[in-house]
């Protein structure tokens, strides 16, 4: 049977076990409640995967192109953002 590659934020739910300082987990709770707990922390987690998706193509495009300037930074997330906002969908993890 073919393995399945998902893109991130698709896919069937897994279940995971986490760890968190238990004052982390109760500001959690406190700010969304216990049922959306588990969507509370896949949306953090899916800001950060974006985040080092980004961070990784602006660090290969500096080898390759020189350094870029902290306004192109920002407008490149806003770009990164707006695109995959629009595609409704995130890179294939590999």
């Amino acid at each position: 049977m073919p393995e399945t590659t998902h893109s991130i934020g698709e896919g069937p739910a897994t279940r995971v076990s986490l760890s968190l300082p238990e004052g982390t987990a109760e500001a959690i709770r406190a700010r969304v409640g216990k049922r959306e707990f588990s969507a509370f922390i896949a949306a953090a987690v899916e800001r950060e995967l974006r985040g080092q998706v980004l961070d990784e193509y602006l660090a290969d495009y500096e080898s390759r192109n020189g350094q870029v300037s902290e306004q192109a930074r920002q407008r490149a997330r806003q770009v990164f953002d707006e695109v995959f906002a629009e595609e409704d969908q995130w890179p294939a993890v590999s």
